[in-house]
C-alpha cells in the first residue's frame, strides 16, 4: 500500500429542510388552522479515529464528503426526517487543519476519538409555530439554512515511542530491520527510505515498543530541503530520539558534521523537539578495523562535546543492537512509570507535546503561505504582451 502522510479534502454538512406552510383539511372542521410540520436538520460531518488505518491514501482518491440533508416537513403537524451524520474514518496520529484559516480544528490521538469539523443545517420552521391571537392562518415559515462547508488539510503522524534521526544512509533503515520484523528497503545508496517505516520491538511477553524510521534528512531540511520537512512531523510524537551516526561514511565526510548538522535542522524546525532526549547510535563499526574503533568513536564524542547517553552498535551484525533496545525498554517503562504516579511529570509531558504540535503547525503553516505566495505571483507575472490573439465570431 502507498503511504501518503497529507491529504486535502472537502467536507459539506446537509442543508436543513424547508418548514412546511399548511392548513388542516379535514371534514366537519371548519377552519382547521395551521399545522405546517418542521423540516428536519442536515447532517453533520464527524472524523473518527481508527486503528486499521495507517495511511490518509484513501483521501487522494475521494476529496469530497457531503452528509446527508434534512428532509421538508409536511402537513398535519409532520416533522422532515433529520439527515443522517456522516463519518469518515482517519488514521490514528491525524491532524485537522483548517486550509483557509489555518486553525487546527483538532488532533486525533485515540482510537474512537470522533471530532465535529462540519455542522448540519438547521431546519426550518412550518407556519404552525407563527399562529398567534391575531393571527390565525399564518403564511409564514422559515427555509433550513445551509450546512457547514470547510476545506480541510489532514496531516497524518505515526504514532511511535522511538524515532531514528540521521543523515541518508546512516544505516537507521538496516537498524529497525535488525531489532522488529519491519522490512523497510536498504541499499548503499543515499534516499533509499522515502517514507516512514514502523517496527515493532519485542522483549519478551508484553513487553514491546513501537520504533519509527523516517527519510534522512541533510542540510536545510527544516526549510523544505530533500524530504526533511515532511517527515520531521513525525517525530513529534516519539518520546525518544536515537541519533545514528556513521562512524565509516561512504563519501569520506566528516560524522561531527554531518551530526552537528542534523541538530540544527532539528531545533530549527522544533526547538522544543531538539528537548527531547537524545541517544547518539555510533553505527557500522563492523566497517572499522577494532584497533581503530574506540579512537573514532571519542573523536566523534570529543567534536560534538556530548554528554549524553551513546550507544556503539553494529546495525547489520547485530552487535550492540540488543543493549541499545533494553535500555530504551527500560527507559519507556520508567518515563511511563513517573507520568503515571506523577501528575505534574504527566503535565510536563502534554505542555511538551502541545509545544511540538503547535510549532510543527507554524512551519506548515509557513510552507503553506510559502506556496500560496508563489502560486500569486505565478498568476501575476502572467504577461500576454506579444501574444497574438484572435477573435472569432
Amino acid at each position: 500500500m502507498q503511504f501518503v502522510d497529507e491529504a486535502s479534502i472537502i467536507v459539506e454538512a446537509g442543508r436543513g429542510g424547508n418548514g412546511c406552510l399548511s392548513f388542516r383539511r379535514e371534514k366537519y372542521v371548519p377552519k382547521g388552522g395551521p399545522d405546517g410540520g418542521d423540516g428536519g436538520h442536515g447532517g453533520s460531518v464527524y472524523l473518527v479515529g481508527d486503528d486499521a488505518l495507517n495511511t490518509l491514501i484513501d483521501f487522494k482518491y475521494q476529496r469530497y464528503y457531503q452528509a446527508e440533508s434534512g428532509r421538508p416537513g409536511q402537513g398535519r403537524q409532520m416533522s422532515g426526517r433529520a439527515g443522517g451524520d456522516l463519518i469518515v474514518k482517519v488514521p490514528v496520529g491525524t491532524t485537522v487543519i483548517d486550509e483557509d484559516t489555518l486553525e487546527v480544528i483538532a488532533d486525533i490521538t485515540e482510537i474512537g476519538q470522533q471530532v465535529l469539523v462540519a455542522q448540519g443545517g438547521r431546519r426550518g420552521l412550518g407556519n404552525i409555530h407563527f399562529k398567534s391571537s391575531t393571527n390565525r392562518a399564518p403564511r409564514k415559515t422559515t427555509p433550513g439554512t445551509d450546512g457547514e462547508r470547510r476545506n480541510l488539510r489532514l496531516e497524518m503522524k505515526v504514532m511511535a515511542d522511538v524515532g531514528l534521526l540521521g543523515m541518508p544512509n546512516a544505516g537507521k533503515s538496516t537498524l529497525i530491520r535488525s531489532v522488529s520484523a519491519a522490512k523497510p528497503k536498504v541499499a548503499d545508496y543515499p534516499f533509499t527510505t522515502l517514507v516512514p517505516n514502523l517496527g515493532v520491538v519485542k522483549l519478551g511477553m508484553h513487553e514491546h515498543f513501537v520504533m519509527a524510521d523516517v527519510p534522512g534528512l541533510i542540510e536545510g531540511a527544516s526549510d523544505g530541503a530533500g524530504l526533511g520537512l515532511r517527515f520531521l512531523k513525525h517525530l513529534t510524537r516519539t518520546r525518544l530520539l536515537f541519533h545514528v551516526v556513521d562512524v565509516a561514511p561512504f563519501d569520506e565526510s566528516d560524522p561531527v558534521e554531518a551530526a552537528q548538522a542534523i541538530a540544527h535542522e532539528l531545533k530549527q524546525f522544533s526547538p522544543t523537539l531538539a528537548e527531547r532526549p537524545r541517544w547518539l547510535v555510533i553505527n557500522k563499526l563492523d566497517l572499522v578495523p577494532e584497533d581503530e574503533r574506540e579512537a573514532r568513536v571519542q573523536a566523534i564524542l570529543e567534536g560534538l562535546a556530548w554528554k549524553g547517553p551513546v550507544y556503539r552498535i553494529s546495525a547489520i551484525s547485530g552487535e550492540g543492537a540488543d543493549a541499545l533496545v533494553q535500555a530504551a525498554h527500560r527507559w519507556l517503562t520508567e518515563q511511563r512509570r513517573q507520568e503515571n504516579e506523577n501528575e505534574e511529570a504527566a503535565e510536563r509531558e502534554r505542555e511538551m507535546r502541545e509545544r511540538m504540535e503547535a510549532e510543527a503547525v507554524a512551519r506548515t503553516e509557513a510552507r503553506l503561505g510559502r506556496k500560496r505566495k508563489r502560486s500569486e505571483q505565478d498568476d501575476d507575472d502572467f504577461d500576454d504582451d506579444g501574444v497574438e490573439v484572435e477573435y472569432v465570431e
